[in-house]
């Protein structure tokens, strides 16, 4: 009874790639076609570099293909539609064969396939932000890390970008189900303004030295008191939104806040 109640649900979905083939130039992926034969649903995630690597008359016509198969889906439903493309495309759009795919999540997959097949002009801090190598844990401290960049990837959605932003990893339950363990989450950094009470932090714990520390991810709350010189933090705690975890007191010279979390991105 417990391994059953433990099963993901999974359905049987259709994908396909679609390239982009310019005179004179190798072809090249332009985006994933998944279909969710199920619901009748066609997802569409496309490139967002035509501009760069389009002529100006391609690229604005590039530039419109996502609202267009959107809204070609709607009208004629995810199966006609994908068939309808299959058809139609030949010349400077091509579609590959139909693969079959289990999916637990079609927007995840979706994605997932996009990065697996797509390799997409690096846009800093426009389509693209920096990916950090530390892990934060949703949970204890983690472990003493060295952090460093492991290089820029692409933020599969409109959302918009500023130089203030990176990519990291969460692992631990403690903050489900808004982060799931081993998500990958966009985070802002911290800045003075504004009270942090209530919100989701990244957290810096003092390591053993200037160039190492421990991180985690939690719910921040303060009390404050007055005093001769000003305003002090009286009391600081570091909330999970899991109840199987415990809250964290903490002094005000214990830790240091990094970023704000945004959205689980993956």
């Amino acid at each position: 009874m417990h391994a059953a109640a433990n099963l993901i649900a999974t359905r049987q979905g259709e994908y396909c790639i679609l390239d982009l083939a310019l005179p004179g130039l190798e072809p090249e992926s332009a985006g994933v076609l998944l279909l969710d034969p199920e619901n009748d649903a066609l997802h569409v995630l496309l490139r967002r570099d035509w501009q760069i690597i389009a002529p100006p008359d391609d690229a604005e016509v590039l530039e419109a293909l996502p609202g267009d198969l959107e809204l070609k889906a709607r009208e004629l439903g995810g199966k006609r539609c994908l068939e309808f493309l299959e058809d139609c495309l030949s010349h400077v759009l091509r579609i590959g064969e139909r693969n079959s795919v289990m999916v637990q999540d079609f927007r995840r997959a979706l994605r997932r396939l996009y990065r697996q097949y797509v390799h997409s002009t690096v846009q800093e801090f426009r389509t693209h932000l920096p990916v950090y190598s530390l892990r934060a844990a949703a949970g204890k401290w983690g472990d003493g890390q060295d952090v460093e960049m492991e290089g820029f990837e692409e933020v599969l959605d409109d959302r918009p970008l500023s130089n203030d932003m990176f990519i990291a990893y969460v692992q631990g339950r403690s903050m489900e189900p808004k982060i799931p363990s081993g998500s990958r989450c966009l985070f802002r950094a911290a800045g003075a303004a504004g009270s942090r009470v209530g919100r989701d932090f990244l957290i810096e714990n003092f390591g053993l030295s200037e160039n190492e520390g421990r991180y985690t991810v939690k719910r921040y709350f303060s009390e404050k008191r007055y005093t001769e010189e000003g305003w002090e933090h009286a009391r600081i705690t570091l909330a999970p939104l899991n109840p199987e975890f415990e809250r964290w007191e903490l002094g005000p010279g214990d830790f240091r806040v990094i970023a704000e979390f945004v959205c689980v991105i993956d």
